[in-house]
């Protein structure tokens, strides 16, 4: 450990959790950020991170330049809340949506405010809970961090922060890269270029019944759906699975698998009513899949003009959309082309490059002088006027 060094900590709840959106961001943050501090970046001159973590994980990160420290003995909000504070020397990043109380030097990201904005889609404890902790958090900790303007605005509405407390530190698409494409029994069943992938759960704010409900209609034009992912009874509450010949339920499957569908398929449906990112559409478009999505929320912000978009509630225009991709192999072929494109504006390293700036501004270093250009930690004055 060095003489004089910045000492950071980060919250490795998350390597004991479901590997979900959330968790990527954690996961693929924490990685760009070892690769940056093992490059020599100026921004981390002096800077001494280790990731603190639960006794029991799921997995540990390949990891050059940050160390990573089991302590504690209890696991979930009680590890979080009783047992990390403890093993924090100066600061903390908590990169899932929660972290200790007890820490208040600390910068928190904060995924997006649907508790409030959809609360129908999660269960009364989870509910509770994220209403009374992430506004108590927002409050206290030293800086807060979220993942698109759409977050930011709303973040700002519910008056959880200050704008100028908030840096927008959206998704990155490169892990989606390192996917190798490979087809199971499963996914080659139902894949094809007739297929619609549907990710997400039956959570009402996903609203992928929108879709679903249209599959005879689909099944007529020589369609058929398949969906990915299945709904944690904790947080979501439970829904019936909708039959119909032409629809797979898919479940849980690997990165690789998912890869292997979204190359082999006609597009991606995304027809959330609210998100704070929208990472699976940017997965999508970084394998080359067309997209589908709501014209609502975060949605066109991460999107832009690579996407066909459609109001969630309108399930004629869905269609519609669904059949002109059908018939137009060059639309879809641009699409192809624009979304790598749009995808590419969003890198984890660049993320990581502003938690860097963000620790740099918070031990009293100034990012300008460290050969990089320090990053506005405001909402932008586009996310404001719409707020």
């Amino acid at each position: 450990m060095m003489e004089g060094a910045r000492h950071w900590a980060i919250n490795g709840r998350f390597l004991a959790q479901p590997v979900t959106g959330v968790q990527r961001y954690a996961r693929e943050v924490v990685k760009a950020l070892d690769a940056r501090i093992a490059a020599g970046d100026p921004l981390a001159r002096g800077l001494d991170v280790e990731l603190l973590v639960p006794p029991v994980i799921g997995d540990e990160l390949a990891l050059t330049a940050i160390r990573t420290r089991s302590i504690g003995r209890l696991g979930g909000h009680g590890w979080e809340q009783a047992e990390l504070p403890a093993g924090v020397r100066s600061s903390l990043v908590s990169l899932c949506n929660s972290g200790p109380f007890a820490t208040r030097r600390q910068i928190l990201c904060i995924h997006d405010v649907n508790t409030r904005a959809c609360p129908q889609s999660y269960s009364l404890p989870f509910r509770l809970l994220y209403r009374t902790l992430i506004p108590a958090l927002a409050a206290r900790v030293r800086h807060v961090t979220t993942v698109s303007g759409y977050s930011a605005g709303q973040l700002v509405r519910y008056g959880l922060c200050s704008a100028d407390r908030i840096t927008i530190a959206p998704d990155g698409y490169e892990h989606a890269l390192r996917w190798t494409s490979h087809h199971s029994i499963r996914t080659h069943s139902t894949a094809g270029a007739g297929t619609i992938v549907l990710l997400g759960s039956r959570a009402p704010h996903k609203n992928i019944d929108l879709v679903l409900g249209m599959s005879d209609r689909l099944a007529e034009a020589g369609l058929r759906v398949a969906v990915v992912g299945l709904s944690d009874g904790r947080v979501f509450g439970r829904t019936q699975e909708q039959t119909g010949a032409n629809i797979g339920w898919l479940g849980r499957i690997g990165d690789d698998e998912l890869a292997a569908l979204l190359e082999d398929c006609l597009c991606l449906a995304f027809p959330s009513l609210v998100e704070g990112f929208g990472l699976p559409m940017l997965e999508a478009m970084a394998r080359g899949c067309p997209v589908v999505a709501s014209d609502r929320a975060s949605l066109p912000e991460i999107g832009g003009d690579a996407v066909l978009y459609a109001p969630p509630d309108r399930a004629d225009i869905w269609f519609d959309c669904f059949m002109q991709l059908a018939g137009d192999a060059k639309l879809r072929r641009a699409l192809t082309e624009r979304g790598r494109r749009q995808a590419e504006k969003f890198r984890w390293d660049e993320t990581a490059k502003r938690y860097l700036e963000l620790m740099a501004g918070m031990d009293g270093l100034a990012p300008a002088s460290a050969g990089s250009p320090a990053r506005p930690s405001l909402v932008s004055a586009t996310t404001r006027s719409k707020l």
